[in-house]
Formats: C-alpha cells, structure tokens, sequence
C-alpha cells in the first residue's frame, strides 16, 4: 500500500486526468496518505505541489502544518499564496509568524498589494486571528447580509462608501457586485476599467486616484428595472490602507462587496 501511495503521490505532476485522478484517490485514502504527500512534496514541481495542498486541505490533516510552512520560502508565487491559505483553513495556529514573515518578505520584493499572493497572506493571517481588519464607521454601519452569510453593502450605498473609504486614507484597489436572487449570489461582471495604481507614489496620491477611479466603477452599478423591484445591488470594494504597501508606510487591503436583489 506504501508504494502505491508514494507513486500516487509522483503523478500528483503528471498530466491533468493523470494528476486529478491521483489527488481524488489521496483524499479518498485519506489520513494514511498524508506521510506520504509531506514526504514526496519537496520532489514535486510547482504543479504537484499545488495539487498536494488540495489534498492536505480536503483531507484535513493537522500534521501537514510544517510542510506547508516550509513551501512559504517556495520560489514560486501562486505555491506560496495557496501554502497560506490553506494554513489558515487547517487552522494552524504555529503558521502565523511564518506569515508574518512571508508577508515581510512580500514587502521587500515590493509586491503590490493587490496581488493575489499578498491578498492570500492578508487573509490567513486573519482568519487566525493575527490581523484585524479595519472598516470605518459609516461603511461598517451600512454594511449588511447577502446571501449565504456572506457581508455587503446595496449597491445604492456604492459613492458613499467609496467618498467614506477614501477620507479615511484608504485605497480603493476593486470593486465586485453581487446580484442576489432567491437567496444565492451571483457575481456581476464590471466595466473592467483596467486602471493600476502607481504604489511608488506618496500616498495620498493613491487615495486620491483610486477616488477619481472607484466612481467610474459605480456607473456600472446593477439597477432595478422597475420600481418595484428592490434595488439591485451589492458590491464589494476592495480596499488597503497604509501598512500593506511594499514601503515602510504601506497600505492594508479591505473589501466592500455590494449586492443586488432581483424579484
């Protein structure tokens, strides 16, 4: 059985049917493979790796915790976000200055902070607890429930929150809408702007850009199409503030989702 595994664990790089059909077997052997997967990890290419962090996450074994904190020096990128993730989702509470590192050593290679490898380490390292968001009073007190639990805010509050965000020195880097009907939320595609932001510049020019650009966004807002309709709308705006910027005042990421409600 031993082999079997290990050899399962070496087609975690092979081709896609091939690799799927190994990870799908490693979660249904479940624990009495992980040994095997935290042993074989550091033979595996970039591909094999993530998919082994599939299995460690949908098997839900604890023990995998130092290997997964070993991968946060991987060189590859999307390797190090989805290590961080799924540190947080096993809930692996020794990660958190590991992460603490990792986001440091994100700094330094100046990685903007609206990257999805900086976003990740955001994120588990507050879903441990490590890291509070920041939200302002009004967005906070306009903030709502969709669907599934999930927070947002009704898209009619859209410039508010963005004019609230921005006074308050946060940056605006996204925004998504929701449209949320019977009770399940479905993603709205935006005007897709394609605007960056310089993350060089001081930072109330930043501030400044994301407040002339966020609006733009809210053009694009869901509406209702008759009066009786509820408002449409629900939008996340995803935002950072200083300290998350790859310079010693930095900026921190925050997301406003906003909703809509169809009838």
């Amino acid at each position: 059985m031993t082999s079997h595994i290990e050899t399962l664990v070496q087609q975690l790089d092979g081709k896609a049917d091939e690799s799927y059909d190994a990870r799908a077997e490693l979660v249904w052997i479940g624990a009495d493979a992980i040994p095997a997967v935290i042993n074989g990890l550091p033979s595996l290419g970039g591909f094999g790796q993530l998919t082994a962090i599939e299995v460690f996450e949908e098997v839900g074994d604890p023990r995998c915790g130092p290997a997964l904190i070993g991968l946060l020096d991987s060189d590859n990128p999307t390797v190090r976000e989805w290590v961080a993730m799924a540190l947080a989702s096993l809930e692996i509470d020794d990660a958190v200055e590991p992460l603490r590192r990792a986001y440091r050593a994100c700094l330094e290679r100046a990685t903007p902070p609206d990257w999805t490898e900086s976003v990740g380490i955001r994120w588990a390292l507050t879903e441990l607890g490590a890291r509070t968001p920041v939200v302002t009073p009004l967005t906070a007190r306009l903030r709502a429930t969709a669907a599934e639990g999930a927070p947002g805010w009704p898209s009619a509050h859209f410039a508010e929150i963005i004019y609230d965000l921005a006074d308050h020195a946060q940056v605006i880097l996204y925004s998504q809408f929701w449209r949320v009907d019977a009770g399940r939320a479905y993603g709205v595609s935006g005007p897709g702007l394609d605007w960056e932001l310089d993350w060089t510049a001081p930072w109330e020019h930043l501030v400044d850009e994301s407040r002339a650009w966020s609006p733009l966004e809210a053009s694009e807002a869901p509406s209702a199409t008759t009066s009786s309709s509820p408002p449409l709308g629900s939008t996340v705006p995803t935002c950072t503030r200083r300290g998350d910027r790859c310079r010693p005042s930095t900026p921190r990421k925050s997301a406003t989702a906003m909703w809509s409600r169809a009838t």
